[in-house]
């Protein structure tokens, strides 16, 4: 089973833009997929009860009385959002679920600044040093011609870690989500552009 982590502790970065279209890509593949939450709020849960049943199907927890949530029998994927603030015990416990893990980041100064502690704390974690998880920077609402975006590309050549692609700022990802849907539910003519920029996304997760 390949299991991915979606995370970053700065509200607002873009983890379940990315989390959710992660899984709707995964389930356009005909992959038995699983999109959990690993905080209280269960906004992924609420997102795929919205979602038409006449999409490709994202699974959830199985959640039995008395029993520890759990991917549903037959899982090939899971996809794991977090919640903001993950840090210390919960963010050593949840690594231990995944092999990758994918940091969203956006190009302003507070996102870059809490972005460069998360990091580090990442980079820290055994199960990263073990290279039991493997981790991957996306930039998250990136527009190249701003001066924002290159105080990000700054930032991020300052790691040895892969920053596979950066996502424009478009609001298709926003009315996709508010009908349970990601861009690999919308037409091909639509989101052409945003399909070129999820391609390196693309064969990193496959590879």
């Amino acid at each position: 089973m390949k299991s991915f982590l979606i995370a970053n502790p700065k509200g607002g970065s873009g983890k379940s833009i990315l989390a959710t279209n992660l899984a709707g890509y995964f389930a356009r593949c005909g992959h038995q997929v699983m999109l959990g939450d690993t905080d209280r709020q269960q906004s992924a849960r609420e997102w795929l009860a919205i979602r038409p049943g006449i999409l490709p199907t994202i699974h959830t927890w199985d959640i039995e009385q008395s029993l520890p949530a759990r991917p549903p029998k037959g899982t090939t994927h899971v996809v794991l959002d977090t919640p903001a603030g993950l840090h210390g015990k919960a963010l050593e416990r949840v690594l231990k679920q995944v092999g990758r893990v994918i940091v969203p980041v956006q190009p302003s100064l507070f996102d870059i600044l809490a972005t460069r502690h998360f990091l580090e704390t990442l980079l820290e974690e055994k199960a990263v040093r073990k290279e039991r998880a493997f981790v991957a920077v996306v930039g998250m609402r990136v527009d190249a011609r701003t001066r924002a975006a290159g105080e990000l590309d700054r930032f991020l050549a300052s790691y040895d870690l892969p920053v596979l692609t950066c996502l424009r700022d478009t609001q298709l990802y926003v009315q996709a989500a508010a009908n349970g849907m990601t861009l690999f539910d919308l037409s091909a003519a639509r989101v052409e552009r945003d399909m070129e920029q999820w391609q390196p996304i693309i064969d990193w997760v496959d590879a």
